[in-house]
């Protein structure tokens, strides 16, 4: 029986990752499955860049707006779900398009994990106590200290995450890193990965630019509307922080602006350290559209 073949399209944010998927999944009659851990809730419209109603009619998107903010979702769920789905896409498709810039979600789906451990309750209570003492900062400092590659990869400014990490670590003593290390999954498909990239400059042009245009369509709007719920694990991210933190008289408007931007384009270096570590992803300008194709059907040499 013939394998399909998953293409993986990956990359900084505004690189053009969502126009790339939509293009091959129209050259190749298939469908795209979404591997980005914020534009999974139904929610968070405008701040996470979702692919348009008019670009989701051309093509159909899995794990786009299928969850809410209040359910809560991580790596291991969405890697068992979208197995699922990937199964029976390749029933009906020679070819499935995945996209996305969540490093840690394809690498649940393509690789596993290995089964973290049950955390007692006195040191995710102990972590807690020390986070609403010693701030986002003090998070900071203890994971870079005690495992600076995970530190490199996580969103820095979601506690939630750090959190998590730090209690792990607390109780086994390795590192959090330590527990993505598993021997990649066998999986009934094979796997082309094609990385994304531009000169930093241009992509930190795309990267300001499309903050202007969320700016525009809505993006502090947005952000008031979910003030209430800002506790919530999915809102503890860029593009929404920045505005809460205005929203709470912390600093004005414009220095909000300067936050967002500056926040956006350390989130895309931390995403191209997570991915030029996977030495089978081959780089490509966004416009090089041939070049990708090639790829695409011929696979790695």
């Amino acid at each position: 029986m013939k394998r399909g073949r998953l293409v993986a399209v990956v990359g900084p944010t505004a690189v053009g990752k969502t126009s790339m998927a939509i293009g091959l999944a129209e050259h190749f009659s298939t469908e795209v499955v979404s591997a980005d851990s914020r534009q999974v809730f139904r929610e968070m419209e405008i701040g996470t860049a979702k692919p348009t109603a008019r670009q989701l009619a051309r093509v159909r998107h899995h794990f786009v707006n299928t969850r809410s903010i209040a359910e809560g979702y991580d790596a291991g769920t969405y890697a068992d779900e979208a197995l699922d789905v990937l199964q029976d896409l390749f029933r009906k498709r020679d070819y499935v398009i995945l996209c996305g810039g969540s490093g840690l979600y394809i690498k649940a789906l393509l690789e596993g994990f290995d089964d973290f451990p049950d955390v007692p309750a006195v040191v995710r209570e102990q972590v807690i106590a020390d986070y609403n003492r010693s701030g986002l900062e003090g998070l900071q400092e203890e994971l870079r200290g005690e495992d600076p590659d995970y530190y490199e990869a996580v969103d820095q400014k979601n506690p939630q995450r750090l959190m998590r990490a730090i209690e792990v670590i607390r109780h086994t003593a390795r590192p959090f890193s330590a527990f993505h290390s598993k021997a990649k999954r066998e999986l009934p498909f094979d796997v082309v990965k094609i990385g994304l990239d531009l000169d930093r400059k241009e992509l930190y042009r795309r990267i300001e630019s499309r903050m202007a245009d969320m700016i525009r369509c809505g993006l502090f709007e947005e952000a008031k509307c979910l003030f209430p719920q800002r506790k919530h694990a999915a809102l503890q991210t860029v593009g929404y922080q920045e505005i809460f933190g205005f929203i709470l008289g912390e600093y004005d408007r414009n220095q909000a602006i300067h936050l967002l931007n500056r926040n956006s384009r350390r989130y895309a270096k931390r995403q191209l350290t997570w991915f030029r570590r996977d030495k089978d992803i081959r780089w490509f300008l966004p416009d090089d559209w041939q070049g990708i194709i090639k790829y695409c059907t011929a696979g790695p040499s």
